[in-house]
């Protein structure tokens, strides 16, 4: 049995109070702290040294920081000093997203975001989300729209075939042979990422470099509506698409904004695997 009974949950946006409502209805006790009021979470904000005298373990967002000297708690008027928590590394589990962005390493430090289970999960909300997402920006139908997706990664695996089912006309690039014969066989067109040719209605990005320059843009992207879902700075260059009239979208963190619910849910049971795992 884990030793992990109290939960101290700081900063984060709704995918954080739905992980702690999640974790609540579990039978574990939560405190919060760096959220204002939020419709729909009654709950009790405390201060941050209240949250973490109380707490077993600590459960920091996705991303942790953004500046290295705050939490990102996008949610709160107060803001929340990374130095606030730095007695408590080492000494209890701190679970958090994208550990790399903190100015430090420390024992029982767990990126819930690196887990394998996370990222796949998460990406079936980030494909729905682009799909929102183009269905708001463009103005035709899916159905019979010619789509390009950069990459064969987990969301270009997942959003080229929810595509696909709603009937587009799906051509999806990869750099490897392998990935090209994979998306052929799943009755999908394949093109090399490194040569991107054709003409399309819409275009949506997961490479997290730039394969979208102005050359490529221009060559494929005249008509189309592109749409970049890869973390800052994104494969894009914005400045040569709104130079060549083509509009964008750089939609990050889709599943916190689509889906916080069952993305809460996703982070709640990578955090209760790394506790099975560790023994903690």
């Amino acid at each position: 049995m884990s030793k992990i009974q109290n939960f101290g949950i700081i900063g984060g946006d709704k995918r954080q109070l739905y992980c702690g409502r999640s974790m609540e209805e579990d039978g574990y006790r939560v405190a919060y702290c760096g959220f204002s009021k939020e419709e729909g979470f009654p709950i009790h904000h405390d201060a941050v040294m209240t949250v973490l005298e109380q707490s077993d373990a600590v459960l920091l967002p996705l991303p942790c920081t953004r500046d290295g000297l705050t939490v990102n708690a996008p949610r709160s008027e107060q803001v929340v000093l990374l130095e606030e928590l730095f007695d408590i590394f080492g000494k209890i589990p701190v679970f958090c997203g994208m550990k790399k962005q903190l100015p430090f390493r420390a024992e029982m430090l767990y990126d819930y975001a690196e887990r394998e289970e996370f990222a796949v999960e998460n990406a079936v909300a980030t494909a729905e989300g682009a799909i929102e997402c183009a269905m708001h920006h463009y103005e035709g139908t899916l159905h019979h729209a010619a789509c390009l997706v950069t990459g064969y990664g987990r969301i270009g695996r997942i959003l080229s075939s929810m595509l696909r089912g709603l009937g587009s006309d799906v051509t999806v690039s990869a750099r490897s042979l392998k990935d090209q014969a994979a998306i052929r066989s799943c009755g999908m067109k394949a093109i090399s990422s490194e040569q991107l040719t054709g003409h399309y209605d819409l275009i949506f990005n997961t490479v997290p470099s730039l394969i979208l320059h102005a050359q490529a843009l221009a060559k494929i992207a005249a008509d189309a509506l592109v749409i970049d879902l890869a973390s800052a700075p994104g494969g894009v260059d914005f400045e040569a698409a709104e130079r060549l009239s083509i509009p964008t979208v750089h939609a990050l963190s889709l599943p916190g904004k689509v889906a916080p619910k069952t993305s809460g849910i996703i982070i709640k049971n990578a955090v209760y695997n790394i506790i099975r795992e560790e023994g903690l």
